[in-house]
């Protein structure tokens, strides 16, 4: 019901603003990106009423079906959030604002070349906090490589950093290393300062390590739909 989907939604607001102001930081400067991953597009309808305007997904084929269906919401902003292949690359940049998940040269080109008009694309290079190599991300030492490389093609816009902390360690220590990450981003263009990270179970630890965008997603949405 759109109540609970409201109090939901209000209740994380909330709890944004508290983790704001603890960090002496502005809940106005902080962008809550709704991830609606396998709920359907009239969720998304029933959240831009509610006066949600970013949204998340993680896969290409979700995001291009709901960003077609729901097409006269032109001031809703949506933001792909998962790992992306090569080759979905020019269909993602048809219906995404912003793509947080660059994690290697040959995305970056992909999604360049997949440019259909003047249309410049956020993007934030993803960054692996782990010791799993084939987790998602590029190595924290390999961040600023990756980020001149963005920085050569025209019709990118390199916007920050993101990642997710891992399991195995206390949020707060993952998100102050990739604050350093971010720093290092930063010293190379000083418009990319978007931190993207913390999700549902450690957005206040992300707020006080500085994150600009937080990605919450059944915390506000409820429940995922049975997919069987």
């Amino acid at each position: 019901m759109t109540s609970e989907l409201g109090a939901r939604l209000s209740a994380i607001d909330e709890k944004i603003a508290d983790a704001a102001r603890l960090a002496g930081r502005d809940a106005g400067e902080i962008t809550r990106i709704v991830v609606t991953k396998f709920h359907p597009a009239s969720l998304v309808r029933d959240l831009h009423a509610l006066g949600v305007r970013e949204v998340g997904e993680n896969r290409q084929q979700e995001l291009s079906a709901k960003t077609a269906e729901l097409g006269d919401l032109d001031d809703l902003r949506w933001h792909f959030i998962g790992q992306a292949q090569t080759n979905k690359a020019a269909a993602i940049r048809r219906s995404a604002d912003a793509v947080h998940s660059i994690d290697r040269d040959r995305l970056a080109d992909a999604l360049h070349r997949g440019a259909e008009d003047d249309r410049i694309l956020d993007v934030l290079v993803q960054i692996n906090l782990t010791d799993d190599p084939g987790r998602g991300g590029v190595a924290p030492d390999a961040a600023a490589a990756l980020a001149e490389h963005v920085l050569s093609l025209p019709s990118l816009r390199l916007r920050g950093v993101m990642a997710v902390a891992p399991l195995d360690e206390e949020p707060a220590s993952a998100f102050d290393r990739l604050r350093t990450v971010a720093d290092g981003v930063r010293s190379l263009d000083p418009a990319a300062d978007w931190i993207s990270a913390g999700m549902t179970g450690d957005f206040t630890e992300a707020i006080l390590a500085g994150a600009t965008h937080l990605r919450i997603g059944s915390a506000i949405t409820g429940p995922r739909p049975d997919r069987g």
